[in-house]
């Protein structure tokens, strides 16, 4: 321990100084440094990916080798027309420049389900705009950190750029974290409550994300078949891994059985029978506690295994019938997993209804899901749901952090506004990392000669 504190001050001085060879680099260099953090992701996705699972024990190989893939391409597109240097935007009708700078050293806190692509992001945005970042890798994930800083060095040289604008801990510990971020001009905290917390409490300003829990309701106007397969693939991504996967899905009690059938159709295993509704209860939140580390990013079958269930072989979710809504049934909670909870409403105002109360229960300004082509039905959603983020008509597990369908910023963190105890709602870009200066000439005339006249 007594080498802590000395390990991080010395990344954070290196860091410094990388970061102040390039405080005043052209935006070519910048756009290039983060251009080849994406490029080189992309290009050995089908290493980084493979390498993520086996490492974390987590997810699904190929899910995670499309999502390298996806994400650099979308957050590269994302990014490389944007001006990030000197005079990003002149407006013209108030008089005012916008002058961009960096914020510094960028502490980066990265979470075991998703040890690539979150580094990528962190590190694109970061270089983007001028800033140096260091990572906090999770304890599950050190050697896929590792060999990305490495990868990211290697890229930088080859662009004369420092190397040490990407940096890693070394010894991976929750007091190292903790000094890091406190030594930070910025943090970046994607990953749990608690490292959230301790982002917020660094005494620095922080970037973190809430909890998810996406409620989901199908209206009663949409064809069930394509909702079903959209459900599907937003739970089963990643064997559920994604914060913005579907938790719970409300469907109309008339067409309930109907979508169930669907759901079976498209590879879901449905369970009603109460003793078994009962045991997955169980396997998933053992005695009303914490989720099931067990079960988290195993495949649906493998769940069945741990819980005691006979699920199929390539099933993409394990699809369960609730009790009610809220508090009263932890299946409406958030679940890491490919499991699915399902419950039928009677009126739209209703099914929002209990997705206020889930959310209430966990997941409050994350996000929802819409299946509708109501337009009155998703602005209701919309305006009874305290979320950040609402998706309609898409698999929000595949689509809320970013799609080429779709207008959201490409992203690996979301944050969660006020009602997640985020400084944020939104979703994480390269924004968030830029100081800027504002150059205000006056006015030919004033605006307002006279007081009196602004109560006309």
């Amino acid at each position: 321990m007594e080498n802590i504190l000395t390990t991080v001050d010395e990344l954070v001085r290196r860091s410094k100084e990388a970061q102040a060879q390039i405080e005043f680099t052209s935006q070519e260099q910048a756009d290039a440094a983060a251009r080849a953090i994406c490029k080189i992701v992309y290009d050995n996705a089908e290493m980084l990916g493979p390498m993520a699972a086996e490492e974390t024990r987590m997810g699904d190989i190929n899910d995670k080798i499309t999502k390298c893939r996806m994400k650099s391409s979308l957050i590269w597109q994302s990014i490389k027309n944007k001006k990030t240097v000197g005079i990003i935007a002149k407006h013209e009708d108030l008089n005012v420049l916008e002058i961009a700078k960096p914020m510094g050293v960028v502490a980066a806190i990265i979470p075991s389900t998703n040890p690539v692509v979150t580094p990528m992001c962190n590190a694109a945005f970061a270089l983007k705009t001028r800033n140096s970042v260091i990572f906090a890798p999770h304890p599950r994930a050190v050697k896929c950190t590792q060999l990305l800083v490495s990868m990211f060095q290697q890229e930088l040289e080859k662009l004369d750029l420092p190397k040490d604008l990407v940096l890693t801990l070394e010894n991976i510990s929750v007091e190292e974290s903790a000094k890091l971020m406190s030594s930070a001009d910025i943090v970046v905290a994607t990953g749990g409550p608690s490292m959230v917390k301790a982002a917020y409490s660094s005494g620095k300003p922080s970037l973190g994300v809430g909890q998810g829990n996406v409620q989901c309701i199908i209206d009663e106007d949409v064809d069930l078949a394509d909702a079903a397969e959209k459900v599907l693939i937003g739970r089963s991504f990643d064997n559920g891994l994604i914060c913005l996967g579907e938790q719970t899905v409300f469907v109309p009690r008339e067409k309930y059985d109907a979508f169930i059938e669907e759901i079976k159709n498209h590879g879901g295993f449905y369970i009603d029978d109460a003793d078994q509704v009962q045991k997955i209860r169980d396997g998933i939140f053992p005695e009303c506690g914490p989720l099931n580390r067990d079960v988290v990013g195993l495949s649906a079958s493998d769940i069945g295994k741990v819980i005691g269930i006979d699920v199929p072989e390539g099933t993409r979710a394990i699809v369960v019938k609730a009790e009610t809504a809220g508090s009263a049934e932890q299946l409406c909670r958030e679940k890491l997993c490919p499991v699915l909870a399902v419950l039928p409403y009677d009126t739209f105002e209703e099914g929002i209804g209990y997705m206020v109360e889930n959310l209430e229960f966990e997941g409050k300004g994350h996000s929802i899901a819409v299946h509708s082509n109501t337009p009155e039905h998703v602005e209701y959603a919309a305006i009874q749901c305290s979320v950040s983020r609402v998706v309609v008509n898409q698999a929000s597990g595949t689509t809320g952090g970013g799609s080429p369908k779709n207008g959201f910023t490409p992203t690996t963190t979301l944050g969660c506004g006020s009602w997640g105890n985020n400084s944020f709602s939104g979703n994480f870009s390269h924004v968030h990392l830029m100081n800027i200066t504002r150059v205000s000439y006056p006015f030919a005339e004033s605006y307002l000669p006279d007081p009196e006249m602004a109560w006309d």
